[in-house]
C-alpha cells in the first residue's frame, strides 16, 4: 500500500478508547444523555448530546440488535482493502436503543436483504488491524 495509512482503520484516542476496547471483546457501546428531560442515546460517540447539547453523556452497552434501514451493495471500490471484499453491503441500521449507525451487513445474500429485517452485531477482525469493527448479520 506504498506506506499510506489505511482508510478503513479508525484512529483511537483517549475519548474513543472505551468504544474500541469494548468492540475488541464483542461489546457494542453507544452514548446516552443523562440530562433532565433528554435521555436520548446516540451513535457515533460524541462528548456531548447532539440533541440537547448537554455534556452529561455516558457510555452504555447496546443490545446489539438492530433493524436494516437501508443498504447499497458495492460492486466497485478501488481503495484498499475494500477491493478484496467486493461485493459488500454498506448499510444503515436502526439500533434497538434508537440511534442509526452506518455499518456493513455480512453473511446475507443481496436477494435476502429487506428493509426492517432483524440484525445482530458481529465484529470483523482483520489481520494487521488493531481494532474490531462492528458489522451486522441476520438474526
Amino acid at each position: 500500500m506504498n506506506g499510506s495509512p489505511r482508510s478503513d482503520v479508525p484512529e483511537i484516542d483517549d475519548f474513543t478508547r472505551p468504544y474500541w476496547d469494548a468492540a475488541a471483546v464483542g461489546r457494542l457501546l453507544i452514548r446516552r444523555c443523562h440530562a433532565a428531560g433528554c435521555g436520548k442515546a446516540h451513535h457515533y460517540p460524541r462528548e456531548f448530546c447532539p440533541r440537547c447539547w448537554s455534556a452529561e453523556v455516558a457510555w452504555e452497552e447496546a443490545s446489539g440488535r438492530a433493524r436494516l434501514y437501508t443498504w447499497s451493495v458495492i460492486h466497485v471500490n478501488d481503495l484498499p482493502p475494500f477491493g478484496a471484499r467486493l461485493p459488500y453491503t454498506a448499510a444503515v441500521v436502526d439500533l434497538e436503543e434508537g440511534p442509526r449507525m452506518m455499518t456493513e451487513v455480512i453473511d446475507c445474500p443481496e436477494r435476502e436483504l429487506r428493509i426492517g429485517m432483524r440484525l445482530r452485531v458481529a465484529f470483523r477482525r482483520d489481520p494487521g488491524v488493531p481494532v474490531a469493527i462492528p458489522v451486522f448479520r441476520p438474526e
